[in-house]
Order: C-alpha cells, then sequence, then structure tokens
C-alpha cells in the first residue's frame, strides 16, 4: 500500500510546471511595450550637417528627411510637399504633443528646408527642429 502511494506522487512530479515561465514571459513583453518609443523614421540616410551649437533632443517623435536630390521622405515613404501637412495634421491628432526632426542632408537645398518647414508649422505642430551632428563644420 505505500510502494503504491510513493509511485503515484513520482508520476506527479515529472510534470514541469509552466506557470513561472509564462510569468515571465508576460512581464517582459509588457516591459517591451512599455519601453518602447514610436519614433516614426524617415526611411532615408541622410549626412546630416554639422554645428558647434549642436544640442541633444530627447526625442522627436516624426522624422522627415530630405534628400541631396530634394525628395522628402516621411513615415519610411517618399512624399510630395504638399501632402506632408496633411500628413501631419492626422499624426497630431493621435498624438496631440508631438514633435517634428528635420533631416536635411547638407547638400540639400535651403528652399526645400524652408518649404518642409513651412507645413509643418501650418500643421500647427510648434516643436520644429533641424537635425545636426555636433562637431566644426
Amino acid at each position: 500500500m505505500r510502494s503504491r502511494l510513493n509511485l503515484d506522487l513520482s508520476e506527479n512530479d515529472n510534470e514541469i510546471d509552466m506557470t513561472p515561465m509564462l510569468d515571465i514571459v508576460f512581464i517582459m513583453l509588457i516591459f517591451f511595450i512599455v519601453s518602447s518609443s514610436f519614433i516614426r523614421e524617415a526611411g532615408v540616410d541622410i549626412n546630416r550637417p554639422t554645428a558647434n551649437t549642436a544640442e541633444q533632443k530627447e526625442s522627436a517623435g516624426i522624422m522627415i528627411a530630405i534628400t541631396p536630390e530634394g525628395q522628402i521622405w516621411l513615415d519610411q515613404k517618399q512624399t510630395d510637399i504638399r501632402m506632408i501637412r496633411p500628413t501631419l495634421e492626422k499624426l497630431k491628432v493621435e498624438q496631440p504633443d508631438v514633435a517634428v526632426m528635420i533631416q536635411a542632408d547638407r547638400n540639400a537645398r535651403t528652399g526645400t528646408l524652408v518649404k518642409v518647414m513651412d507645413q509643418v508649422k501650418l500643421s500647427g505642430i510648434e516643436q520644429v527642429a533641424v537635425a545636426t551632428k555636433n562637431g566644426a563644420g
């Protein structure tokens, strides 16, 4: 009788309890969701100009890139300058305190940069910055 009872207990000990592992997986999932940032990348590599007075910003939210050829990239897609304002207005509804970082290539035209900055301001976004590299130009 006693040996049979021990046999039953040993069969139950062979099962692996998955509950602690699932707890850890859910905790890690919540950590990654909370700690991830929601930055919209421009979608193209830009050779930024350098500036001695460059400052580090915590986060920009939306990135707009201007290539040397005058192409404008927003949210990893090439876009027309006329589409910047409506796109930013939609994004501002989702995130009212969103900021925009403009990454203009060092060989991009100043006129294009000013037009993009104008569209950003017309969309109602007040926090606009131009990305540079820190260092002597």
